[in-house]
């Protein structure tokens, strides 16, 4: 599903559907301090990072817990990844094996990060959190799980999309947010906005808690060779908000002579797919997808189609985070 447009209006002019849905909302918001409230079932023995969000997708998670690994790494720690694996069958906690697992089956998130770390899929977050220390890590990664109480926290780092900010400050499903701004950034370690400078100039804010730590940060496409002005290409995604994978292409120059954009976590079917590759052949233009969407392809598709990966850039701001991270040991 695709989030709303009347999500991001701003906060002081709600839509009339916002409005309507809005007792709803409050509903969602008092369902998510009752459960945030409860105490940890698991305390593990290694420090616990979590990276989750207030908004409901689509602020950078994913790119903040692979920075966050490769910090980790570099610092001579076994970081291991609990998620829930959403999309995915299985329940858990089982280990992603990339070379035997779907996206199907464990989701396309954990497939992706299983590039950086040992990544162990679970609905009983507890229940993950003991099978990856048990198996040696030595910090535990927590995927979107600022909302679940299961588990001890020693780090919380709260992800905002900097060009849309909380949307219009409402919560689901009258608005993005799984709970109220102040509420969820009172229990938060660090705020991080990903967004390029005028974003981040527009989202800025004077409410933050005083002794929550605001880092900044950029998505940038990560260099791999491919000379992309005057590329044809055909984008497509299956994320929260793949007009800014659109985007980024256009701004790397390829010529974009067809955008498709798909539900987020969306399957890639063979029909879907090769309806795409009709349409490549018909305008002569390359099929260009992002890092997510590719573990979804089907193997028949997987040479045929170029993945456009993206990093998040701290700029100084990634002094800071290392130091964050390591003071945990």
């Amino acid at each position: 599903m695709r989030t709303p447009d009347f999500w991001y209006t701003p906060p002081h002019d709600p839509t009339f559907l916002a409005r309507c849905l809005n007792p709803l909302g409050k509903v969602y918001s008092l369902a998510t301090a009752k459960r945030v409230a409860r105490d940890p079932t698991f305390q593990p023995d290694v420090p616990v990072v979590c990276v989750g969000n207030i908004n409901a997708g689509g602020t950078g998670k994913t790119p903040t817990v692979i920075a966050v690994l490769g910090i980790l790494t570099d610092t001579f720690q076994s970081p291991h990844v609990v998620t829930r694996g959403y999309g995915g069958s299985l329940k858990g906690p089982v280990r992603v094996d990339p070379s035997r697992h779907s996206a199907a089956e464990v989701g396309d998130e954990p497939l992706l990060l299983a590039a950086f770390a040992e990544v162990w899929v679970a609905q009983d977050r507890a229940a993950g959190a003991r099978a990856a220390q048990q198996a040696g890590a030595s910090v535990i990664v927590l995927d979107d799980g600022f909302q679940n109480p299961t588990l001890r926290k020693d780090l919380n780092i709260v992800v905002v999309d900097a060009q849309k900010g909380f949307g219009n400050g409402r919560c689901l499903p009258a608005g993005p947010l799984r709970e109220p701004v102040n509420i969820g950034l009172a229990r938060a370690d660090v705020l991080l906005s990903v967004g390029a400078p005028g974003a981040q100039a527009r989202f800025d804010r004077t409410d933050l808690p005083a002794d929550l730590l605001h880092l900044r940060a950029a998505l940038d496409p990560l260099q791999t060779g491919m000379e992309w002005p005057g590329t044809r290409a055909i984008a497509f995604a299956g994320i929260a908000h793949p007009e800014k994978f659109f985007a980024t292409l256009k701004n790397l120059g390829a010529d974009v002579v067809h955008t498709e954009a798909l539900d987020d976590h969306q399957p890639l079917t063979s029909a879907l797919m090769k309806r795409l590759e009709a349409d490549a052949t018909r305008l002569g233009a390359q099929l260009i997808t992002t890092e997510k969407d590719a573990v979804r392809l089907p193997s028949s598709f997987r040479h045929k189609v170029i993945t456009l990966p993206v990093r998040l850039n701290f700029g100084t701001d990634i002094a800071i985070l290392k130091s964050k991270l390591t003071d945990l040991f």
